[in-house]
C-alpha cells in the first residue's frame, strides 16, 4: 500500500491524550486517523464533540404512542418462547395484558 504523509499541527497534550487512547484501544493514532479519513470520504460529514444523535420527528411520535399504548396496556403478555409470542402475533383474537387486568374503575 502506498502511502502519503499529512503534517497536522494540533497541541502536543493533545496529541499524547490520543496516542494513550488509540493504544489502550489496540491502535495507532495513525490508524485511528486513517480510519477518521475514510468514514469522513464516505459519509461525507465531520460530527465533533459529545452530543447525542437526536431522533427524527417520526421516532419521536412512535415513542410517545408506544409510551400510551403502554400506560393503557395495549402490550402483550409475557411468553415463556418465542413459538407462543408468534402465535400469539398470529392470533386474530389476541389478547392484551389489559385484557387479564381487573377494571379499576367499577371499583365501589
Amino acid at each position: 500500500m502506498k502511502s502519503a504523509i499529512i503534517t497536522l499541527k494540533t497541541d502536543p497534550i493533545v496529541k499524547t491524550k490520543a496516542q494513550k487512547v488509540a493504544a489502550d484501544l489496540g491502535f495507532s493514532l495513525s490508524a485511528v486517523l486513517n480510519g477518521f479519513l475514510v468514514e469522513f470520504i464516505h459519509k461525507k460529514e465531520i460530527h465533533f464533540g459529545d452530543r447525542a444523535e437526536e431522533p427524527s420527528e417520526h421516532l419521536k411520535e412512535m415513542i410517545r404512542e408506544s409510551e400510551e399504548d403502554y400506560k393503557n396496556g395495549w402490550v402483550s403478555p409475557a411468553f415463556d418462547n418465542a413459538g407462543d409470542a408468534v402465535d400469539w402475533l398470529d392470533n386474530p383474537n389476541r389478547k392484551y395484558v389489559r385484557d387479564f387486568q381487573p377494571d379499576v374503575s367499577e371499583k365501589n
